[in-house]
């Protein structure tokens, strides 16, 4: 499997702070790869080295064998790299369909035309199961359906790398079932994806590969069965030792 997106040796520093330590990692073309770990283990901050919120301080992102360390986040977006944000922030005062057609307008195949973004919003709504709700406000959604929207603004930026923060979140199990469906769906439309989760039984279900973090370091990269079993994973992850 080629890879698409390539972590080099990144560092984050944050003054005395080292939330990402040395971590290197590939994402492979059509890949699910999950990311857990505690919490303050740099998880997002990952997603937003990668995204180009932040930029690290020692280290390179390589995206299609190009490095894009320095490039801001909305060139990155136009590059193909899209992401939902843990936070959910909804543009207040649009509708739904207008919050996802922000997306179709500023993201990787960025349309022009007001009515074609609207059209391209209208489709990635129907696909998360939100085609309904196009016309309401989107501050006035409640917490699982914002999910998905986070889901269908990220979408219609035509990402090739989809990062997801923890998506799944405060959802309950008919909920999160559906996500993981949506998931798939995304990557059986050739789309590579990145998901934060701390959901265990979701993320094993989801993913082909786990990468696990503890305190900014990388403690363990392989398929989900084998670094769920592993020792140093279930003590400082699941906070218990092997039997």
């Amino acid at each position: 499997m080629s890879a698409i997106l390539e972590v080099e040796h990144v560092t984050r520093r944050f003054a005395g702070l080292v939330a990402v330590s040395d971590i290197s990692f590939k994402l492979g073309q059509g890949e699910i790869l999950g990311v857990i770990g505690p919490n303050g283990a740099g998880k997002t901050t990952l997603v937003s080295l990668i995204s180009g919120t932040l930029r690290p301080t020692a280290g390179d992102i390589v995206f299609e064998g190009s490095r894009i360390t320095r490039l801001g986040a909305y060139r990155r977006a136009r590059l193909g790299i899209g992401r939902t944000f843990q936070i959910m922030r909804p543009f207040p005062g649009l509708s739904v369909l207008d919050n996802v057609a922000v997306g179709a307008l500023f993201g990787h195949t960025a349309e022009s035309d007001l009515a074609k973004a609207r059209e391209k919003a209208r489709a990635q709504l129907d696909f998360v199961g939100l085609g309904k709700f196009a016309a309401q406000r989107a501050e006035e959604l409640g917490g699982p359906n914002r999910k998905r929207l986070e889901l269908a603004k990220a979408l219609a930026m035509q990402p090739k790398v989809l990062l997801c923060d923890e998506v799944m979140a405060g959802l309950n199990l008919v909920e999160i079932d559906e996500v993981i469906e949506v998931l798939r769906k995304i990557r059986e439309s050739g789309i590579s994806i990145l998901v934060i989760e701390h959901v265990i039984k979701a993320i094993k279900q989801l993913s082909d590969r786990l990468l696990v973090l503890h305190h900014g370091d990388k403690i363990a990269d392989g398929p989900p069965d084998t670094v769920l079993a592993n020792s140093t994973v279930i003590e400082a992850y699941l906070g218990r030792r092997r039997p």
